[in-house]
This record gives structure tokens, sequence and C-alpha cells, in this order.
């Protein structure tokens, strides 16, 4: 890889969407997730918001890391 590489990904924060509400399926794997981690969801989450929770999460949890 190049040394100039950047990633493609956007930072949430400039999501055209991110300030709407969170969608059903980021809610419903949001839950899994925070149950799994004996956490609680915050109420109102953005999608934004959602997506940050869920990447936190699933570091705590090990879900979505490859098993080496």
């Amino acid at each position: 890889m190049s040394q100039g590489f950047q990633s493609p990904e956007k930072d949430r924060r400039d999501w055209v969407t991110g300030d709407e509400p969170v969608t059903g399926p980021q809610e419903s794997y949001l839950r899994t997730l925070a149950q799994e981690a004996g956490e609680d969801v915050p109420d109102r989450l953005s999608k934004a918001e959602a997506s940050r929770l869920i990447d936190e999460l699933r570091q705590r949890t090990g879900r979505g890391t490859e098993q080496q």
C-alpha cells in the first residue's frame, strides 16, 4: 500500500444523513450488542451516534473482529 492511502470512510460528523434518527436495523443490532455488554442504549440516537456506539460495543464484546 502506498503511504498516502486514506480510508474512503467518511467521518460520521460529515454524513449528510448523520443527524437523522437511528434506523430500525441499527437500533436492533445496538440493543443486541448492549445486552451482551451489559449496557443501556440511550434514547433518541442519531444514525451517526448509533454507528459510533455500535463500533464501541463491537470492540468491547469482540463481535465483528476476525479470529486468527
